[in-house]
């Protein structure tokens, strides 16, 4: 089943296409604002598909925080060349016109989706030596499994998916907020010093990289 969030502060489009693309067995979540999308971000999607005048972060602002691996599809009354050049540059994999045709909507997720699953074989992102498998939820370094608890797991796919960058710890309780709400903020630190304890069972090398007064980013490539 694809996992679909959609971004838009429009409750009326919003349900439309909710109800729209649940009815071909999708399962869809919804975000009214793009720092709202920003968290959902969490759940993991497929696909995304995203206004671009929201409250809070723009859709523009907020691509910039999808990870790569995740096809988005902008759907906008904006509807210059400029305007679809410069998000299908920014890593939008298409453009939708509002107002839309609920059935070319449709074939254009249809169509993303099976583009990005033919990109990639199985649910797995990977750094360096280490793999980690989403669909099993199962985390192996250097071949050998890596045993976590759920709030471990949650806390190293969000930095896997970051892009390299770093998340501070308020952030990353942020987005892991929907998969561990018993994490707190205080608890973070200890969460990521286990992490790093059973990583460092099995290998020298250092997987997270703590950023002084900053946060925290994943090393290698992702």
């Amino acid at each position: 089943m694809s996992r679909i969030l959609i971004v838009e502060d429009d409750e009326d489009i919003g349900a439309v296409l909710q109800r729209e693309l649940e009815k071909d067995g999708m399962e869809v979540f919804r975000a009214l604002t793009g720092t709202e999308g920003r968290l959902m971000l969490a759940k993991n999607p497929d696909l995304i598909l995203m206004d671009l005048m929201l409250p809070g972060l723009t859709g523009e602002e907020l691509l910039t925080h999808i990870p790569r691996q995740i096809p988005v599809i902008a759907v906008s009354a904006k509807s210059s060349v400029d305007d679809k050049v410069s998000l299908l540059s920014g890593g939008c994999v298409d453009y939708i016109t509002k107002p839309f045709d609920i059935k070319e909507l449709k074939a254009r997720v249809g169509a993303a989706l099976r583009t990005a699953g033919a990109g990639k074989p199985g649910a797995r992102i990977t750094c360096g030596e280490m793999v980690i498998d989403t669909d099993k939820r199962e985390v192996t370094v250097e071949g050998k499994e890596l045993k976590l608890t759920r709030t471990e797991y949650a806390i190293l796919k969000m930095l896997a998916t970051s892009g390299g960058r770093v998340i501070s710890k308020s952030e990353l309780l942020d987005l892991i907020r929907t998969d561990t709400p018993d994490c707190t903020e205080s608890s973070v630190k200890v969460h990521i010093s286990n992490l790093r304890k059973k990583i460092k069972d099995i290998t020298d090398t250092e997987f997270i990289e703590a950023v002084w007064g900053i946060g925290f980013k994943l090393k290698g490539d992702s």
